[in-house]
């Protein structure tokens, strides 16, 4: 009798790319920041995050906004696609940003994110946010955009390491 063959690896495939939502909240004139990623401070971005299966995209993004700013919000049309990827790796993300509006919460009060990972929260202006590393870099133009523009489209960005 022969021994057994060795087993076949399976075929590796590459992962899917993460789904998440993210909020555009304009503040009288200001925009609402968060730290895009625990450890690091110095990148910022739209509050929102991963999407869980099984809750529409609008009743996901109401869930982070809350867990992220403690802000309660109504989510309107769809205004930004964004794509990051690491060029060198396996991460590979797509953003659906909604324009929002505050209905309920302190945008000025403290909140502590249950889970740790947005330490930090600002309005800016628009003058404010040239001055800081932003993703994505259509953030800005889509944020103070005509809110009757249609959605756009920011193609495989790299993210930054």
């Amino acid at each position: 009798m022969a021994p057994p063959a060795p087993p076949t690896p399976a075929p590796t495939t590459p992962a899917s790319p993460r789904l998440a939502v993210r909020a555009i909240l304009l503040r009288q004139g200001r925009l609402l920041l968060v730290n895009a990623w625990k450890g690091r401070d110095h990148l910022w971005c739209a509050p929102g995050g991963g999407v869980e299966a099984h809750a529409s995209l609008h009743e996901n993004l109401r869930r982070e906004i809350f867990e992220e700013t403690g802000l309660t919000i109504a989510v309107g049309p769809p205004c930004l696609v964004n794509e990051f990827h690491d060029p060198g790796g396996s991460f590979h993300q797509v953003d659906i940003y909604f324009r929002c509006r505050i209905t309920g919460g302190d945008p000025d009060a403290d909140w502590t994110d249950p889970d740790g990972i947005v330490t930090h929260r600002r309005w800016v202006t628009r003058a404010e946010m040239a001055s800081l590393t932003v993703k994505p870099d259509s953030l800005a133009d889509v944020a103070w955009g005509d809110a009757g523009d249609p959605a756009c489209y920011d193609a495989l960005e790299p993210i930054l390491r």
